[in-house]
């Protein structure tokens, strides 16, 4: 057998394109781009010569891609030694199956199985089936890695059938069957879960439920049986003329089974947050009005939300905004969000799961191959709205440690900073010690001129107990001299 691995002397690949060898991802800062050995450029032009190859990126499912030609290849690719370049389209945010809501996961899959069951029917195989091979542009799932299209060999099966089952289906079981929020079960095991620790966590009570006797208790079954065989249970599948009417036919299955998943988010405070109290209410309108007067002002390329709730200000940001990352540490939350964006719109904003008091992390081989959040994108305007409070009181973080890190994203900041006689505050203050000096007023508009936020407006809203301030970065202490337009 050929070594198809090739010298990469002159790429800075994407970290997390690793994996495989012969159809690698690098960006030059002008575009996203793939390096192909001889055998990952000839799986691809067999691939791209397929009608429906090209109608599924037509219709948005799979990435925009074309091959490189003439001297843009050797201009890109320098001594590599590749056989060609494929130029993709550019994905507005990066995000993280750890990051996804339980609808996100699960569009995901239904993607994954619907292009893999057509790939079938033109004799197109996916060797890979990861979700980090989708990302979503706002509510919409597209399928990123054409690298993972290959001619398929009849009569072998399929085999990234555990893969989908430990990375899709076993997340999605948990949570619709147990309640079980599986973006902390992903985030700490890139590879998904084992058939062994999905089985534990599901009772025989859910013995009977859709697809849990078949893709995890069968499964399991086999799986160690297969461990007592000295020889390759694979090539014994391929000896024995696999059926491909019987890949096609898992495939069918596990589509069924993705499709009788569900979830319902519990109606817990925060996803009705801006009904759960009068005050709130109250200010709700006038907190639109000051975060619209900001967002008309110019067109801005990347916003973050930092915890949306249920998104309000985010779709106000989508007016101007090229990407909205909208984050909430709530599920629920997202959940919602997300359905709605679904249905409703805009086509711009993208939900994500994520608890700003212990961000994603660099996660995987020398912590590089999934990004830090802050790596993967420089907002141009930040949303803090209803946060600052959770952050420093209910998980301890020292206010100057979040008015530096806010100040780090350097971008023009719209912040929402509710005193102590604010009820919720108060609420959260009940049954701790209270350790908060460092929360007043008064110190957070110091540590904003200490950390280089010129105040551009300052307003008081109705219930007078909460502070919006639309605030810009400065890069010296005479940009910093301008005082407040309350």
């Amino acid at each position: 057998m050929v070594n198809d691995c090739v010298a990469t002397p002159d790429l800075a690949f994407v970290p997390g394109s690793f994996r495989d060898r012969s159809s690698r991802v690098f960006d030059t800062g002008e575009g996203i781009y793939r390096a192909l050995s001889p055998v990952g450029l000839a799986e691809w032009r067999a691939v791209a010569e397929k009608p429906y190859f090209a109608r599924l990126i037509a219709e948005g499912q799979v990435v925009a891609t074309e091959e490189v030609a003439g001297s843009e290849v050797a201009q890109l690719l320098g001594e590599a030694d590749y056989a060609g370049v494929l130029r993709h389209e550019r994905v507005p945010f990066v995000s993280y199956p750890y990051e996804w809501s339980f609808g996100m996961l699960q569009d995901a899959a239904r993607l994954q199985l619907r292009i893999l069951a057509e790939s079938l029917h033109h004799g197109i195989m996916l060797k890979d089936a990861s979700p980090y091979n989708v990302q979503f542009r706002g509510p919409t799932p597209l399928f990123i890695d054409v690298g993972s299209f290959e001619r398929h060999q009849p009569g072998t099966p399929w085999s990234s059938y555990q893969q989908f089952c430990e990375l899709f289906l076993y997340p999605l079981m948990l949570q619709a069957y147990r309640g079980i929020d599986f973006t902390t079960l992903l985030r700490g095991d890139l590879e998904g879960i084992p058939v062994e620790q999905c089985a534990h966590m599901l009772g025989w009570g859910d013995l009977f439920r859709p697809g849990v006797f078949a893709h995890v208790s069968l499964h399991r079954w086999l799986g160690r049986a297969a461990q007592r065989q000295p020889t390759s249970t694979l090539k014994e599948l391929q000896q024995s003329g696999f059926s491909d009417e019987l890949v096609a036919r898992n495939v069918s299955r596990l589509r069924a089974v993705v499709e009788k998943l569900s979830w319902v988010p519990d109606r817990r405070i925060w996803v009705d947050y801006d009904q759960s109290s009068p005050m709130v209410a109250q200010d709700a309108d006038s907190k639109a009005a000051f975060v619209r007067d900001v967002v008309q002002r110019r067109d801005w390329p990347l916003v973050w939300d930092l915890g949306c709730n249920r998104g309000r200000y985010s779709l106000l940001a989508a007016q101007r905004a090229g990407t909205v990352v909208a984050m909430d540490r709530d599920p629920g939350c997202v959940e919602l969000l997300y359905q709605s964006l679904k249905h409703d719109g805009p086509s711009n904003v993208l939900p994500l799961v994520v608890n700003l008091a212990n961000p994603s992390p660099g996660l995987g081989w020398r912590g590089r191959e999934r990004m830090r959040l802050e790596e993967r994108g420089q907002p141009d305007l930040v949303l803090c709205l209803g946060l600052i409070h959770h952050l420093v009181i209910s998980a301890n973080l020292p206010l100057p440690d979040v008015v530096k890190w806010l100040r780090s994203l350097n971008a023009t900041l719209i912040l929402e900073f509710p005193t102590r006689q604010d009820p919720m505050v108060q609420a959260l203050l009940r049954n701790k010690r209270d350790q908060y000096s460092d929360y007043s007023l008064e110190h957070l508009e110091q540590l904003l001129r200490q950390n280089s936020f010129r105040v551009v407006q300052r307003e008081q809203l109705p219930s007078a107990e909460r502070i919006l301030f639309h605030c810009h970065p400065v890069s010296s202490e005479a940009d910093s001299g301008a005082g407040f337009r309350s």
